[in-house]
């Protein structure tokens, strides 16, 4: 399949399809450099307290142990800081670097020796004798301390949300709502481990690792380190998905370091599975009381959202529920309150659509909830508080077809033959159907960013941009975007991206990713033209500009801040920090919209519940790979119906720790699980105001709102209201 452009017919499949389908593709862990020595942890079997004693003589006997490093054999090494308080941790509490026990799975040891077998041996020889304290573990656990997130991270993006006097008008609406919604912790488990492959040469640290952030990374290892940011190299062309889990500073990299530079070799450390559980975020528990009022019309007029979100005892990771929440419609009166729960756990942190997938579920329950207590067909209901104004700010979208994804998706779904009356449609075996719909939106970021075009004599091109390619399809979108402009096959382009040898990359995450590089990656080829001396536009003979230039390889570079963003957000990024702008801009509010609309089918006797048929219509601005774009949507669908019906990490509340640490105790979707057809469509309406290219992000956006759709649809085949996930068998019976 191609697309025609003005220069040439650009094909629509990724740029890395074959070597990934042929295993071509190396990542981080496929690094074996000539010597290296293999790394592994023995970790914390109590969920808080101190070690008291610790014993290594046994692993330090096993033949082939060259180091045990622990926190009295001073690493010498500090924290990175927490990303989310200026740092470049997913946490701020370093391992190893002094006795205290924060969680059940944080490291106690570093054993490096000559075969992985080696090394995890005698990790389990490893023995600590500890003062054990009481821990909490949820929500509801003695112990654990609540703290309004507005009185204790004053930053007016975290502030609570209040708009009118909700409460008073909420008790003079006809029609009212009061539910309150359980979500569990979740794990991201992308199938790539968790893994770092260091090396020293002379005084410059070279890392290999998977990762949505090598600039945290390299800025981070150096504060870790004591050393100059010069002396980093991060490499991490392709990560094996990532969904938030590797986001930032992992604290076991700077230990691996530290162990290669004692042993003047190599380390690789690759975490199991069951570590990647306990050594990176997660998706924190989460409770939420929605009131939601209407009039007898089914208008929305008033919403009070309260949510408990856990977080640790070292960091405080701020809740961002109530910003969609507020935005999904027109609601002139809406009193948000985001309060933290300080628990006795790693620090909570990103997993796909964080904050985004959690508040929908509660609200959008609840306007189905309202929809059926007005009797309003439930698109109606949506479509009548549809707005095109952002009741925060009063400020207009930059653009929003949230309406028209509706309209379509119900057109393309057949929601006109459905049956209002909840347990009134069922199959011939007396399977109960159910149809339900639910919209979404995600907050369309845009970050700082560099790019760097260049040409060689014989026409090819090497563009180097700041992104991390995870999966999402960021290298075939900058490959497309350069084809179709300067009218060039794409397999005279090449891409570098996540390598700090090259620009400086900044974290890839919260569907920022595309919808920054591309703007910047346009102002690179539109200065290059100049450059070259060739038109603004149409296709370009590039080995005859460059030979017309002496025959001299043509390089530029260019840089770009976001709407109203200020010239400082570019040291942030080359200090590798979060350099972030939006949703809200100086002159307008920006988000991606989707709609759900979602057939279960529940059998009679088991009560399985399985999804049969999906559309998902979604606006993401000017859709610039389609293959991808829908690949991503499929993937979030895919993802929420997991997240709905299977997906929970349990905890121990007796030891700490989780429980389901593997991926076959904790159930993720096969192929077998899905026989749903999966449509998607696009509105590609260009979004000119947020960028040149008018790109939005998707990868987000794309599972908001599929956990409501599929619990409303079950309401609508049962009968029954599910403000928990995931849904369970037991729930139905």
């Amino acid at each position: 399949m191609t697309t025609t452009t003005t220069g040439a017919a650009v094909p629509t499949e990724r740029v890395d399809a074959h070597a990934k389908v042929t295993g071509a593709l190396r990542y981080g862990a496929d690094r074996n450099p000539l010597g290296v020595l293999h790394a592994a942890f023995a970790i914390a079997r109590v969920p808080k307290g101190r070690i008291a004693r610790l014993d290594i003589a046994n692993a330090e006997a096993v033949p082939g142990v060259r180091l045990v490093l622990t926190h009295e054999s001073d690493p010498g090494v500090k924290s990175g800081g927490f990303i989310m308080g200026g740092g470049y941790g997913f946490q701020s509490r370093q391992p190893l670097t002094d006795d205290r026990i924060a969680y059940w799975g944080q490291p106690i040891a570093l054993v490096v020796a000559d075969t992985l077998v080696a090394a995890n041996e005698a990790a389990a020889l490893v023995e600590a004798v500890y003062e054990t304290e009481d821990s909490s573990l949820d929500l509801d656990a003695p112990g654990a301390e609540t703290l309004v997130q507005a009185e204790a991270i004053p930053l007016p993006f975290l502030a609570d949300v209040v708009i009118g006097d909700a409460d008073t008008v909420l008790g003079e609406c006809a029609v009212q709502v009061d539910s309150v919604f359980d979500l569990p912790v979740q794990h991201q488990n992308p199938m790539e481990l968790i893994h770092t492959v260091v090396e020293w040469r002379g005084d410059t640290l070279v890392v290999h690792e998977g990762t949505q952030n090598s600039g945290a990374v390299r800025n981070g290892l150096a504060t870790q380190l004591g050393i100059d940011p010069a002396q980093v190299e991060v490499i991490s062309p392709s990560a094996g998905g990532a969904f938030g889990q590797k986001n930032s500073l992992q604290p076991h990299t700077c230990l691996a370091a530290v162990a290669a530079r004692r042993l003047d070799r190599p380390v690789k450390l690759v975490l199991t599975r069951e570590q990647c559980f306990h050594a990176a975020s997660f998706r924190p528990l989460s409770r939420h009381r929605v009131r939601l009022g209407a009039d007898a019309a089914g208008v929305l007029r008033a919403a009070v959202y309260e949510i408990d979100q856990q977080t640790s005892r070292h960091d405080l990771f701020p809740a961002t529920y109530t910003d969609i929440a507020s935005r999904l419609y027109g609601i002139p009166h809406f009193r948000g309150r985001q309060r933290l729960v300080r628990t006795d756990v790693q620090t909570p942190g990103y997993m796909r659509a964080p904050h985004e997938h959690p508040a929908a579920f509660a609200i959008e329950s609840a306007v189905d909830e309202v929809a059926y207590a007005a009797g309003i067909d439930p698109v109606a209901l949506r479509l009548a508080n549809d707005t095109a104004t952002d009741p925060v700010t009063g400020h207009p979208f930059s653009s929003r077809y949230l309406a028209e994804c509706l309209r379509r998706g119900a057109d393309r779904f057949g929601w006109s033959r459905r049956s209002p009356e909840p347990g009134s449609m069922r199959a011939a075996d007396g399977t109960e159907i159910g149809w339900g719909v639910a919209g979404g939106a995600y907050p369309a970021h845009t970050v700082a960013a560099v790019a760097r075009a260049r040409v060689e004599a014989d026409g090819t091109v090497r563009v180097e941009a700041g992104g991390h390619e995870m999966g999402q399809g960021i290298r075939t979108a900058i490959v497309r975007t350069v084809a179709a402009d300067l009218g060039i096959p794409t397999d005279t382009i090449t891409v570098v991206v996540g390598d700090t040898r090259s620009v400086p990359q900044h974290l890839t995450a919260g569907s920022w990713g595309t919808a920054s590089a591309l703007p910047v990656v346009v102002d690179a080829l539109a200065e290059l033209r100049r450059e070259l001396g060739v038109p603004a536009q149409g296709p370009v003979d590039l080995a005859a500009a460059v030979a017309a230039l002496g025959g001299a390889p043509v390089e530029v570079e260019t840089t770009r801040t976001a709407p109203g963003q200020p010239p400082e957000s570019l040291d942030q990024l080359r200090r590798g920090l979060v350099a972030l702008a939006g949703p809200e801009y100086p002159q307008f509010s920006s988000y991606s919209w989707i709609a759900h609309f979602v057939e279960v089918r529940i059998e009679a006797t088991t009560r399985r519940v399985r999804v049969s048929r999906v559309v998902s219509v979604a606006d993401c601005g000017r859709v610039v790979s389609p293959r991808t774009a829908e690949s991503q949507v499929r993937g979030g669908v895919v993802w929420g119906i997991g997240a709905t019906l299977r997906e929970a990490t349990e905890v121990d509340p007796r030891y700490g720790g989780f429980l389901n640490t593997s991926l076959e105790e904790y159930p993720v979707p096969v192929n077998a699980d899905l026989l749903a057809d999966i449509h998607v469509e696009f509105i590609d309406e260009p979004d000119s105001l947020l960028n040149g290219p008018g790109v939005k992000g998707l990868g987000e956006v794309s599972m908001v709102g599929v956990a409501p759709a599929v619990a409303n649809a079950v309401f609508h085949a049962t009968g029954h209201r599910i403000r928990r996930l995931p849904i369970r068998l037991e729930d139905l019976l």
